[in-house]
């Protein structure tokens, strides 16, 4: 397994760090991975090496106002935006004429989950890692938007505590003294979140490409009841992990969940 990371031209945000993990002979798949907030691609070390020590061909990326790609810091104009980021990767990854995965965990997950629902160009296979499709209350929402408009840069704490993320000590505290990590994003990002969630939810009829989905049972941040809605669909798999947390890539198990992921990936290519 190669890995390397590196800083391509952006026409919007001036710089976007790209990260790629390549098998060591030819790829069978290409896998498009996409982080969660405030964190970067760098955070996938391990999930990168184990899928390419698999065979397969691994590209992620700092999505716009995180790590090491430009733009201002975890806030966004434009919602589409992020899906025309993941556009270019994965119309990257199709022109090796191989299988694509899309594959992202948290608002990663949420983000691939609404760029397949949109008009772009499609993987042939979607993984989602405690996507992050919770509906918030209307009333939380119609404040949310009063704020959004009233101070949409304003940057706050991200509403979850870094501790929820994964049982394994030394991965909550590379987060808190990473420097590429980010634990505030502005009123306008997080009201276009909720946003988000609660529009994906109603368009899930249109979800036409085989879908695994993973849970941690003990994941307070993207509650794997959230994720129900999606497992009534016919062409979505999904897979809850006993006393998991959020990161199930980054937990002590992560591994098996990752060749669990790896498995489904064999059995759909």
């Amino acid at each position: 397994m190669n890995s390397k990371a590196y800083a391509q031209p952006h026409p919007e945000i001036g710089t976007e760090l790209i990260r790629e993990w390549a098998p060591r002979g030819d790829p069978r798949a290409y896998v498009v991975l996409v982080h969660g907030l405030g964190e970067h691609s760098g955070r996938y070390e391990r999930t990168g090496s184990l899928l390419a020590d698999a065979g397969l061909f691994v590209r992620s990326f700092d999505l716009i106002g995180g790590g090491g790609s430009g733009g201002r810091r975890w806030d966004i104009d434009e919602w589409g935006r992020f899906h025309d980021q993941i556009a270019s990767h994965v119309v990257w990854a199709k022109g090796h004429g191989q299988p694509v995965v899309l594959m992202g965990h948290s608002l990663g997950g949420n983000l691939c989950l609404g760029y397949v629902l949109s008009e772009r160009p499609k993987p042939d296979l979607l993984v989602l890692s405690g996507p992050y499709i919770l509906e918030s209350p209307a009333w939380r929402r119609g404040l949310a938007a009063i704020a959004a408009r009233i101070a949409p840069k304003l940057a706050i704490p991200n509403p979850f505590a870094a501790d929820l993320l994964s049982r394994d000590a030394e991965v909550v505290q590379a987060y808190l003294s990473d420097p590429l990590v980010t634990t505030k994003s502005t009123l306008r990002m997080l009201h276009a979140i909720a946003t988000s969630a609660s529009e994906l939810r109603v368009a899930l009829g249109g979800l036409d490409i085989p879908t695994l989905v993973v849970n941690g049972s003990e994941d307070r941040i993207a509650p794997p009841s959230s994720c129900e809605i999606l497992e009534e669909l016919d062409n979505v798999d999904r897979r809850v992990y006993e006393g998991l947390r959020h990161e199930t890539l980054n937990e002590p198990e992560g591994p098996q969940v990752v060749a669990d992921v790896i498995a489904w990936i064999d059995a759909h290519i």
